[in-house]
């Protein structure tokens, strides 16, 4: 019993003890480190108060403390600083990750320590406590691990980061994005305060790159196996196969694992993990080497001086001493933070001078809480100010702020491939990404996750997944949408399968008609395109045109078929036959011209023969019918009349080849009129339409409506139809005067009633038909690219012959038809016979003037009057050539005795013996008539005047 009651007695003991020690253990235990060293100089120093807040339960924790212990020992022990009148006592609280504890260390330490800075804390959420103390009591707090609080720099002026910018990497991991030309990027990360500033960092970084962010995955740090599954299985459900992770080591390595055995780390697939992530390969080693291959990571680059290897080395001997059995086997990135930090609050210590800690008394002083009562120090403000302005080379690289953070420089690009990170690129502000740091070259090889070195394309076919694709029900126009039992065929489903046929994936998928089960649609085309918004189809196959109210919902692909909006109408023959349809080959200006030029020609020809030649000679009526008969029998080449005259027969020739073109040209016009019809449409545009008032007919669920109330076409006047019979038989019966459609059906139309149709009117220009899918969809390109390829082949053809039954009808407009021929299309040969008459005319006048010059100069020597020389000249005009006297320009006369007919020579009658009494010609002898009668020369001009012929 004394036993038992002295246990009862000592356990309560023992428990409190042992929750005082716990107490202890949660507050945090003073660990100091000295920078003051040993020997006279160093007594000499004054101590500035710095206070470190870590958990050194974490490896970042261990490793961070054991590189600022590093830095204390080296940043004094060099002898250039050996006259440095201050040096830092880093006080360490070893809490937990717990905010609170964090919070109450740092009242701690300003409280009890007066500590002139806080390094720390490790997380963001600490961080947003600890940057509250330091903003009341005007102390720097400097961390080289946690995000910025989700408040701005200027809102929280005593947070300094000793790190780079999150923003900088969100831009290197949009420039990589880029770079590969992938268009949508899934983010996942964990969900607590450390990416509460990174998330939208990199999406604006995205958008701005026109890169795609469609959903962003969160996981929270307490999510357990179950609930990791999920989340992969969530991503492996959506299109998009590039994802860039950022989470803490223990959830990356739980999600990688979840992700390979679900075939997520297999060909295809990206995974772009951010810097915060990347030195899970240091920390956890060979797990993550296994569950992470083909990672591709962000880190801050670090030069390999001589420098950082014997730090290494050190680091190495000193870490590996206190931590028996650890893996790790050099300093992390946020290690030579760290280490970078002290030695930059040491200078900035230096430079400041000693300042006294002298912690006012806050006006709270009496509050409540401990936050109430925290003092504030001019010394760490001059300090804070001071550090800000540091600047040198650190182990990290350079050392300076920019906007209260390290200034970012430059990111390495590692590729996880076996154990090794190997460095495949760089990315800098000058030459973004790139293989070295000089250089604008490609970024090396990478081995992407299932050890492929092609490049994914960005989005693969979700697995297990089959496509439900909307086909709107098309009775009328069967050869684009048709349904037989359950297959669907048509030229849309033909060119969809082909396509799909093409790529270099398989596609399942199956047709669901937006119909009512009786071959009706459930709705107008803009109702289907709605319903693919709606995700209740992953896409619309069909005879569905491009708009733009319809964009607003779906992206559609390239068009497959001809574009456009036309009219259809009736034609007729307007050329009707009459008795007198044989006048219409020719104009009538044609017509008078042709005439004009039978005379001329007739006309030249009769005054070149008439001296010479015996068909063109007689009486005046003779010689009259003469002409018109020569001229007019040339045009049947049926003239009987000799030509003896060369003058005559050059023209003659001229004349006929004329003749020739004229009779060719008037049969071929001629026979066009009477045996091709001259079709021409009814109506030519809508405007005669609407002056009409005449009915408009249009395709049944299509956009005609809105296009044709655009066009000021009274909807009262808009008559829908279904099919290309039904077009028929309103057209045909006058119900509508135009049919408005797009031109792959009008041509469906004009396939089967060619003849008494035609297109007319302008081409309102619209993209033809698509197909649809919804906003953002990856499929969109690449059908777009297969319709570029399969539109341009010999099936794509073949489909459009079948469609359109092998049959061309082209339009009937007036360019097709015969018309009237007009002088104008012969004014160039009219010339030539025209100029050939005159100047034939013209050389045989001077001829015949210069042969008979002696005539002339004799009639001129007596002085005529103009009625003599009128005389003389019809004289030498009616008179023939004598037979023995050649002209120089005509050939002799074929019967040379022959008496030429002229009014002084006649074969029936005697020679007039008198003349008018007052001309001085008086009568011919007897014996000289005989003489002029019976010569084998008629006597000439100049015989008669002379005294023999007196």
């Amino acid at each position: 019993m004394e036993a038992g009651a002295r246990l009862a007695f000592v356990m309560p003991l023992v428990v409190v003890l042992l929750l005082m020690i716990f107490s202890l253990g949660v507050r945090g235990v003073d660990v100091v480190v000295d920078g003051g060293g040993g020997g006279a100089a160093a007594a000499r120093r004054r101590r500035v108060e710095v206070g470190v807040i870590l958990d050194r339960r974490t490896w970042l924790g261990n490793i961070s403390w054991a590189c600022m212990e590093l830095a204390v020992e080296d940043f004094y022990a060099d002898e250039e600083r050996a006259s440095y009148t201050t040096a830092l006592r880093l006080h360490l609280r070893d809490t937990r990750l717990d905010a609170v504890d964090a919070a109450s260390a740092g009242v701690d330490l300003l409280k009890n320590v007066h500590v002139q800075a806080i390094v720390g804390p490790q997380t963001s959420a600490q961080a947003k406590f600890l940057a509250e103390l330091g903003e009341k009591s005007s102390v720097p707090v400097v961390s080289f691990s946690a995000n910025s609080p989700c408040r701005t720099a200027s809102q929280t002026p005593y947070f300094i980061r000793t790190a780079w910018n999150d923003s900088s990497q969100a831009e290197a991991i949009a420039s990589l994005v880029q770079r590969f030309n992938w268009r949508d990027v899934i983010p996942v990360i964990e969900d607590d305060d450390s990416n509460t500033r990174f998330i939208p960092d990199l999406v604006d970084a995205l958008r701005n790159a026109e890169i795609r962010v469609t959903h962003r995955c969160k996981i929270h740090p307490s999510a357990g196996a179950d609930d990791i599954k999920k989340v992969v299985l969530s991503l492996k459900e959506k299109w998009t196969s590039v994802f860039v992770v950022r989470m803490s080591y223990q959830l990356a390595l739980s999600f990688f694992k979840h992700a390979k055995d679900e075939g997520m780390m297999d060909q295809g697939f990206v995974w772009i993990a951010a810097y915060g992530l990347t030195d899970i390969f240091d920390v956890v080693g060979s797990p993550a080497f296994d569950v992470m291959q083909g990672v591709i990571g962000m880190k801050p680059y670090v030069n390999d001086t001589k420098q950082l290897q014997n730090f290494r080395q050190r680091w190495r001997k000193m870490y590996k001493s206190e931590n028996p059995g650890t893996t790790l086997s050099e300093p992390t990135i946020s290690g030579l933070y760290a280490y970078d930090t002290v030695w930059a609050l040491a200078l900035a210590a230096e430079k400041a001078g000693y300042v006294n800690s002298d912690f006012l008394l806050s006006e709270k002083n009496n509050g409540s809480t401990d936050f109430d009562r925290i003092n504030t120090s001019n010394a760490a403000k001059k300090l804070q100010s001071t550090l800000l302005n540091i600047d040198f080379q650190g182990m990290s690289g350079k050392f300076q702020f920019q906007d209260m953070h390290l200034l970012s420089m430059t990111y390495e690009i590692i590729n996880i491939v076996g154990e090794e990170q190997r460095v495949v690129g760089f990315w800098t502000p000058e030459f973004n990404i790139s293989r070295g740091l000089n250089t604008k070259a490609d970024v090396n090889e990478i081995i992407w996750p299932g050890g492929e070195t092609t490049v994914p394309r960005g989005w693969l076919f979700p697995m297990n997944k089959t496509l439900k694709i909307g086909v709107p029900a098309k009775p009328g126009f069967s050869g684009f949408i048709k349904k037989e039992k359950d297959n669907f065929t048509g030229l849309c489903i033909e060119v969809f399968e082909e396509v799909l046929n093409g790529l270099p994936y398989k596609i399942p998928h199956d047709y669901v008609e937006f119909g009512n089960g009786k071959g009706e649609s459930n709705g107008t085309y803009d109702e289907l395109i709605y319903k693919v918004y709606q995700k209740d189809f992953d896409a619309a196959v069909g005879d569905i045109t491009i708009l733009a109210n319809r964009s607003l919902y779906v992206d559609f692909t390239l068009p497959y078929t001809e574009s456009g909006v036309r009219m259809l109408v009736p034609v007729q023959d307007q050329r009707q036959k009459t008795a007198w349809t044989f006048l219409q080959p020719l104009t009538a200006d044609l017509w008078l011209g042709t005439a004009a030029f039978f005379v001329l020609t007739g006309f030249v020809v009769w005054f070149i023969e008439h001296r010479t030649n015996e068909d063109f000679r007689g009486p005046p009526v003779n010689q009259i019918g003469s002409v018109f008969y020569f001229a007019f029998s040339t045009l049947v080449f049926a003239h009987r009349q000799k030509i003896v005259n060369n003058l005559s027969r050059v023209l003659l020739v001229i004349w006929l080849f004329v003749v020739l073109i004229l009779q060719q040209s008037y049969t071929a016009s001629l026979s066009s009129i009477l045996t091709v019809e001259q079709l021409q449409p009814t109506v030519t545009n809508l405007d005669e339409v609407i002056r009409k008032g005449a009915n408009v007919g249009y395709l049944n669920d299509s956009f005609m409506p809105e296009l044709l109330k655009r066009l000021k076409i009274d909807e009262s006047k808009l008559i829908a139809l279904d099919s290309p019979d039904e077009y028929n038989e309103a057209l045909s019966t006058g119900r509508v005067a135009v049919v408005v459609d797009e031109i792959p059906y009008l041509k469906v139309f004009l396939s089967k009633y060619c003849h008494n149709y035609t297109m007319v009117g302008p081409t309102y220009k619209f993209d033809g038909f698509g197909f649809a899918f919804p906003l953002g969809s990856p499929l969109t390109a690449e059908i777009s690219r297969g319709i570029l390829n399969f539109t341009s082949s010999n099936r794509m053809a073949q489909l459009e012959r079948e469609l359109y039954n092998n049959r061309t009808c082209p339009d009937k407009d007036d360019s097709q038809t015969s018309s009237s021929l007009t002088l104008r299309s012969f004014l160039g040969l009219f010339i030539i016979t025209g100029a050939s008459s005159l100047l034939a005319l013209f050389l045989h006048v001077v001829i015949t003037l210069y042969n008979h010059r002696h005539d002339l100069s004799s009639a001129s020597s007596s002085q005529s009057s103009w009625c003599g020389w009128f005389a003389i000249l019809l004289k030498i005009f009616h008179e023939g050539d004598r037979p023995n006297a050649p002209q120089l320009d005509e050939p002799a006369v074929s019967n040379a005795n022959t008496t030429a007919d002229t009014p002084w020579s006649r074969p029936d009658h005697h020679i007039i013996e008198n003349v008018d009494s007052g001309s001085d010609v008086e009568s011919v002898r007897e014996e000289d008539r005989e003489d002029f009668v019976q010569g084998p020369d008629p006597p000439s001009f100049a015989y008669m005047h002379s005294e023999r012929g007196q």
